[in-house]
């Protein structure tokens, strides 16, 4: 059973990076600040990221839940999230955004879980933050976070983990895996209740590209400092399926033989299933397709 712990969706992408816009256009594009970027394949053609497409991926990848996360440069998609899980209940978590604002505990209670990017919050320390914590922790939801580069936050989140004993928090991007310090953001999940997802993996060794032995040698580390069973798959999708496509995104853990078979189980399901609290999953049928 496969459980993708990193991914986005949206209807109308408008968000932000920094203080310039981004907007989605056509045939995959969006006006990213300014840039002009490939933001999704090209035949998501109306701009439009949605939960039948994505739905459609998971089924031929063989992938049975999913965690829906959030992102600024999306813009907030809190109302859209709630009408994909209404839609796939048994197979969707979603997150409500973190935007530096108050969130009524009655909006957070609606969610699974509370999305924070942190790396790009204009007031970078966590502790500045200690609300949002404690009502994760008070209202049983789940963090996910996508922390600054290497040991920037690694202090004050450590204080925060200690102050919310049960809060339950996904770091995501493994620890900004490709900079300086990030093992220090996977030594966080020493603790208890904290974990590492690796959304954003493969766009973090993009220029090594498939089948990603760095990527795969960057697990092999992390099992050395928190072990196998605080370790959790993610994709990114739909941004890394500009390069590769979404089977793929976790094709090179099912292939690669520096995992063991009880490693591959855990860290592509078993440990998002535990995590998040996922019931009654289904595994989706195997179709062969037109080149086997």
């Amino acid at each position: 059973m496969v459980i993708d712990a990193h991914l986005h969706l949206w209807d109308k992408q408008l968000g932000r990076v920094g203080e310039n816009k981004v907007v989605a256009l056509k045939d995959g594009k969006s006006d990213f600040g300014g840039e002009i970027r490939q933001m999704m394949p090209p035949y998501m053609l109306d701009g439009r990221n949605t939960v039948e497409m994505l739905i459609s991926n998971m089924n031929y990848a063989r992938v049975s839940g999913c965690v829906v996360t959030q992102e600024y440069i999306d813009g907030n998609q809190d109302h859209y999230l709630l009408e994909c899980r209404k839609k796939y209940p048994k197979r969707i978590k979603v997150c409500c955004l973190y935007e530096e604002k108050e969130i009524k505990d009655e909006w957070i209670g609606q969610f699974d879980g509370i999305k924070i990017c942190a790396g790009r919050l204009k007031d970078q320390n966590l502790l500045h933050h200690k609300e949002i914590f404690e009502k994760a922790e008070r209202l049983k939801k789940f963090i996910s976070i996508d922390m600054a580069d290497g040991d920037a936050q690694t202090d004050a989140m450590e204080q925060l983990i200690e102050t919310y004993p049960d809060l339950r928090i996904a770091i995501g991007h493994f620890g900004m895996v490709t900079t300086d310090g990030w093992e220090k953001q996977i030594a966080l999940a020493k603790h208890e209740h904290v974990y590492i997802e690796s959304g954003g993996i493969t766009w973090l060794f993009h220029k090594e590209f498939y089948p990603y032995p760095s990527a795969v040698r960057a697990i092999r580390t992390a099992i050395d400092i928190c072990g196998i069973d605080k370790l959790m798959w993610g994709s990114d999708y739909p941004r890394t399926m500009t390069a590769i496509t979404y089977d793929m995104s976790k094709d090179f853990i099912e292939k690669t033989t520096e995992l063991s078979e009880e490693e591959k189980i855990k860290f592509l399901g078993e440990n998002a299933r535990a995590f998040y609290g996922f019931e009654e999953l289904e595994v989706p049928e195997k179709i062969r397709n037109m080149v086997e």
